[in-house]
């Protein structure tokens, strides 16, 4: 009898490795390598690995609450504000947040429903990419952009570089795959909403902190 009990769901869902990207530059941004397992039917790949900044966490809050109608999103720790503390602190205390804000997301079956709340823990696609996908303006459905990124090892790659970025939008070096079309070819008329908000462009200002070290969200 036990054999034919339904499988409990879990989701496992870790935000980790925070790293400085383009250190030294003035556009320098930290982001966090999300990591996902689960059993759960309502994901198609079943293990993903991506790497996301703040200001895509912002956009993807803002997205589900509008689509989410009254159903509450949860909170995401705040943004740049003066931090009395090292850079280090205030970087761990926001991966924590963000860590929270996910594991809350994946437990709401409305918020799961989301189909850029996918695209956004399980591709590796921009938010412009995210938002024709969804609207059928992208070259693949939202299943095929997720497969194709599982496919193509990418949520594997623990090392960020211009490669890794490239075989997430489809240009595979492997022949049993058939490259993504171009995104670049995608009309979009949202591709300047709220990622591009001025506000989501504050730099990182920590207490204390030479200004050499600040970086964007």
């Amino acid at each position: 009898m036990l054999e034919h009990q339904e499988e409990e769901e879990l989701t496992t869902v870790r935000v980790q490795d925070p790293r400085v990207q383009n250190e030294g530059s003035w556009n320098s941004y930290v982001d966090y390598k999300i990591f996902l397992h689960t059993n759960s039917k309502a994901f198609t790949a079943k293990t993903s690995c991506v790497r996301r900044r703040y200001r895509e966490f912002v956009w993807l809050k803002k997205r589900l609450q509008k689509n989410a109608g009254l159903v509450p999103v949860p909170e995401l720790p705040g943004k740049s504000t003066f931090f009395a503390g090292s850079t280090d602190e205030f970087i761990e205390k926001r991966r924590q947040g963000l860590q929270q804000f996910l594991e809350k997301v994946v437990q709401n079956v409305v918020l799961l429903s989301d189909s850029q709340l996918h695209l956004f823990l399980q591709s590796q696609l921009s938010v412009p990419e995210i938002e024709a996908c969804v609207q059928g303006q992208g070259p693949l459905s939202v299943t095929d952009a997720i497969l194709h990124y599982a496919m193509s090892n990418c949520g594997w790659v623990q090392e960020e570089d211009s490669h890794s970025t490239l075989l997430a939008r489809g240009d595979f070096s492997s022949s049993s795959l058939e490259p993504l079309p171009h995104w670049s070819d995608v009309s979009m008329e949202d591709s300047q909403l709220e990622s591009q908000d001025s506000e989501e462009d504050e730099l990182l200002q920590v207490g204390s902190i030479p200004s050499a070290d600040l970086v964007k969200e």
